[in-house]
């Protein structure tokens, strides 16, 4: 049983393909050899996630994704990501490309926070945009 959950705050959204958004997400996570503790992805609106924002990092600014680690250890992983299903929209629209895709590219870039990237700095974010899409490159079609 995947410890992989899927939640909606304040937005009416769908999730598809959530087996295979599991597995491929455990995938990820087992290949950097840590262990899956568990993981919530919680699918809201801007305004809960503005909310969050500013409670939780004192930002006043709309974002797409907030992750909180709740890792006990460096063996495992475990948290909440949040994302705005809004924020998602207007940047697929805005990079002409799926939805899906960057629904995708959110999720995973919130688990590789978890797995320890960061993204403060031009180096660490081109690190990142390549480990996003080598995660990309394993997703399921």
């Amino acid at each position: 049983m995947s410890k992989i959950y899927f939640h909606q705050e304040e937005v009416d959204f769908k999730l598809h393909n959530r087996k295979k958004l599991q597995q491929w997400i455990s995938k990820i996570i087992f290949s950097e050899g840590r262990q899956l503790g568990q993981l919530n992805f919680i699918f809201c609106s801007d305004h809960y996630l503005h909310k969050i924002n500013l409670q939780y990092l004192n930002h006043d600014s709309y974002t797409d994704i907030i992750t909180f680690d709740q890792s006990e250890d460096s063996h495992s992983i475990e948290g909440d990501i949040f994302i705005s299903v809004d924020r998602i929209k207007e940047n697929a629209k805005l990079l002409n490309i799926p939805f899906q895709t960057e629904l995708d590219r959110v999720m995973i870039h919130g688990v590789l926070h978890l797995l320890g990237n960061r993204d403060k700095t031009r180096e660490e974010r081109a690190v990142m945009r390549k480990k996003e899409e080598a995660c990309l490159s394993l997703r399921p079609l």
